[in-house]
C-alpha cells in the first residue's frame, strides 16, 4: 500500500510549492490535479522545478482550465475581465520549455483514471459535469460518481475530504457503495482564508486523508508582481481569499 501526495492549483508560486515538497513525509507517489500556472509570477520557474525533482514519483499530471485557456488561446470561460488578462500576459511569459511541458507531459483531457492499490481512482480538474470550469462542492457534486472508489479534484481552492454513499444493488454492503471524495484544494492561491499552503496526502491501506497546510514565504512572492497582473492577484496571498 502507498501513500499519495495529492497538489492542484500551484499557479505559478515556487515558493509556496517549495514548502509543500519540504514538508513531505514517507511520499509514495504524487498526483497533479492541474493549474500548475497562471496567477503568479514563477509560472516557468514552477514547470521547471516539478521536471527537475518530481517527475520519478508523478503518476498523474493533469491540465487544468489554466493550462487549457493558456495553449489553446481560449479565453471565453474566465468570469473576470482580470482572470482574461493574468492568463494573456503569463501566456506571453511562458518559455518554450514550459509550453513544452505542459503540452507534451501533461494529460489534455483534463481527468485520469487509475487504479491506486486496487481501488479505481479518477483524477478530475474539475467535475465531471466540466472537466474545467465546474468545481466538486460537498453540497454539489456535479456528477455521478459511483463506479469510482476515489475521487481527487482541484478547481476551487477549497480543501474538502468526505465520503457519499450512494444506493446500489448489493446486498453484502447493506445496498451501498461508499466514494471518497477529496480536494487538496491551493497550493499557491488558497481561498478558503488560510493564506498558507495546502495540499492531502492519501494513505491507501488505512483509506485516511490529511488534509495539509504549510506555512511559506508569503512576502517573497507577493513581492515579484510587477503590475502586469492585477493586484488583487498579488493581495489575495496574503489574506486566503
Amino acid at each position: 500500500m502507498s501513500r499519495y501526495a495529492i497538489l492542484s492549483d500551484i499557479h505559478g508560486n515556487l515558493f509556496a510549492l517549495e514548502e509543500v515538497i519540504n514538508d513531505f513525509k514517507d511520499i509514495d507517489y504524487i498526483i497533479l490535479l492541474g493549474d500548475l500556472i497562471d496567477y503568479g509570477m514563477q509560472s516557468n520557474e514552477v514547470v521547471e522545478f516539478i521536471c527537475d525533482n518530481l517527475t520519478e514519483k508523478i503518476i498523474c499530471n493533469l491540465w487544468g482550465n489554466h493550462e487549457k485557456a493558456i495553449l489553446t488561446e481560449d479565453y471565453d470561460h474566465f468570469s473576470s475581465k482580470r482572470g482574461v488578462e493574468s492568463a494573456k500576459y503569463i501566456g506571453s511569459q511562458l518559455s518554450d520549455f514550459t509550453k513544452s511541458y505542459l503540452d507534451n507531459e501533461c494529460t489534455h483531457e483534463g481527468f485520469y483514471e487509475m487504479n491506486l492499490d486496487g481501488k479505481k481512482a479518477l483524477a478530475i480538474h474539475g467535475s465531471l459535469n466540466d472537466a474545467y470550469w465546474k468545481s466538486i462542492f460537498p453540497d454539489n457534486l456535479n456528477g455521478e460518481y459511483v463506479e469510482y472508489d476515489i475521487v481527487m479534484s482541484g478547481h476551487s481552492h477549497y480543501p474538502h475530504a468526505f465520503q457519499k454513499f450512494y444506493e446500489v444493488d448489493n446486498p453484502e454492503m447493506r445496498n451501498k457503495k461508499s466514494v471518497l471524495f477529496i480536494n487538496p484544494g491551493s497550493v499557491g492561491q488558497p481561498r478558503n482564508h488560510n493564506p498558507n499552503a495546502q495540499y492531502a496526502v492519501l494513505d491507501s491501506e488505512s483509506m485516511s486523508v490529511e488534509l495539509r497546510s504549510v506555512e511559506y514565504p508569503k512576502d517573497k512572492a507577493m513581492s515579484l508582481y510587477d503590475g502586469n497582473v492585477d493586484d488583487f492577484y498579488r493581495k489575495r496571498l496574503n489574506r486566503g481569499i
